[in-house]
């Protein structure tokens, strides 16, 4: 699993930091990969990096504010003309629905692959064999949502050197050991799976929280997270502002995993009015705090390896 930034500005891009959308890439689970909002001029960042739309499997929209949304029109129907023609789904607030399908009659937008677009609730959202996506409310100006991903327990190791040893034969056997069944061989012999495998794996969980002041919901959603993304508009300078807008600073953000025993932070949704030279103060602000810290820029990416977050170096 890696998580690459395609942007990471508030309200409107600027020349440092296009419009909010985030990518949570599962090629290596599934061979897709999910977004989360999709700000105006998302489709042009996807351009300078190896991702392939017909790849983008779902889409969770936070809330229905224009940097997390104008981007999707262009993305849905550059997907289509890009060859992509296998289903997406799109998850969001109420409204979201009835916006894309005006946007795209209106324009005479063409989709050839099939277009699913849930409006959700709090709870669960998607569930199956690999993955349970949980939304919660946040607080914020407008109703805003935050989403947790967590995968489910994978499947044990498979010991070849003890089944090697136990005479088991390459083939449908083993896969059948892999999966927890215990096997029969020719001679009558029973191989137990829990004698040739290894434990259960634990998946990741990744919070990636919507705007949002600080809030309950954001330390419920990231309780025990190996990685939270939360936005920090403002610094404790500006404080006032975030109150006054529905956001958060970045140490809302150190709060909020600090109260839910979070593993990292990754800090985006970065105002405006902060210069790159502005951020080595905005880490400063939280450098006390015990997990790491990171504040996003576009195209930053993280790659989470055995349980631990590295970020990528840049080309």
């Amino acid at each position: 699993m890696q998580l690459l930034f395609l942007g990471t500005g508030a309200g409107m891009p600027s020349k440092q930091r296009n419009t909010t959308a985030t990518v949570l890439k599962l090629l290596d689970e599934r061979g897709t990969f999910w977004m989360f909002d999709c700000g105006e001029a998302t489709q042009h960042q996807i351009l300078h990096t190896t991702l392939k739309p017909r790849k983008l499997e779902k889409l969770f929209i936070t809330h229905l504010h224009g940097d997390h949304i104008y981007g999707l029109p262009g993305l849905l129907g550059s997907r289509s003309f890009l060859g992509g023609d296998e289903a997406l789904t799109i998850y969001g607030p109420v409204g979201l629905k009835a916006w894309i399908e005006l946007t795209l009659a209106t324009s005479k937008t063409h989709i050839k692959y099939k277009l699913n677009i849930i409006e959700i609730e709090e709870g669960i959202v998607f569930e199956d064999d690999q993955f349970i996506v949980e939304a919660k409310l946040l607080e914020h100006v407008i109703p805003c949502f935050g989403y947790k991903v967590t995968q489910k327990a994978l499947p044990p190791e498979l010991l070849i050197a003890k089944t090697d040893a136990l005479g088991v034969p390459r083939g449908p056997l083993l896969k059948q050991l892999k999966e927890g069944q215990d096997v029969e061989l020719a001679d009558g012999r029973i191989v137990r799976s829990s004698d040739v495998t290894g434990e259960l794996k634990e998946g990741f969980q990744v919070t990636i929280l919507g705007d949002t002041k600080f809030c309950e919901n954001a330390i419920l959603l990231s309780q025990s997270a190996d990685i939270v993304v939360h936005e920090g508009t403002f610094d404790q300078d500006t404080a006032e502002l975030a109150g006054l807008y529905g956001h958060s600073t970045i140490m809302d953000a150190a709060n909020v995993c600090k109260e839910a025993g979070a593993k990292h932070l990754i800090v985006n949704h970065i105002s405006a009015r902060f210069m790159p030279s502005d951020i080595k103060d905005m880490i400063a602000q939280v450098k006390h705090y015990e997990f790491p810290i990171y504040v996003a820029d576009d195209f930053a990416e993280f790659d989470w390896v055995n349980g631990e977050l590295k970020k990528v170096p840049r080309e």
